[in-house]
């Protein structure tokens, strides 16, 4: 069963409590973006969920495809998925459409914070 929501603007509660511990207790997930002639690029990244938004870095950040595609188109797609069982198959997982911003952090490192614009969910509510 998957659970959408969209809104125009980003809150706190954009995340139901199940997402937001799914995305609390992983690291890695799948971030999405595109050129602004279009061509898709898709890397794994880690990254931390503060309860509202997406945020991730990396080394030499500003050189990467994603970074140079972020400043020319700031939306993205940003997925956390696990498979729980092979047989029988069972997944769950985030999917987080939004917008992408850079900024500087303490130390002087630059991250990208993602602000979500709809949030769509599979496998993870609680029975």
């Amino acid at each position: 069963m998957y659970s959408r929501r969209e809104n125009a603007s980003p809150r706190p509660s954009q995340f139901s409590e199940e997402e937001a511990d799914f995305l609390a207790e992983n690291f890695i997930g799948r971030l999405a973006t595109a050129s602004s002639s279009g061509q898709p690029h898709v890397v794994p990244v880690t990254y931390t969920f503060d309860g509202e938004s997406i945020h991730f870095g990396g080394w030499d950040l500003a050189s990467t495809l994603k970074y140079r595609n972020l400043a020319s188109n700031p939306a993205v797609a940003f997925v956390v998925d696990e498979v729980t069982s092979v047989k029988p198959w069972r997944v769950k997982g985030v999917e987080v459409r939004g917008v992408a911003q850079a900024y500087v952090a303490e130390g002087g490192r630059t991250m990208v914070k993602i602000s979500p614009k709809a949030v769509r969910s599979w496998g993870v509510y609680r029975r």
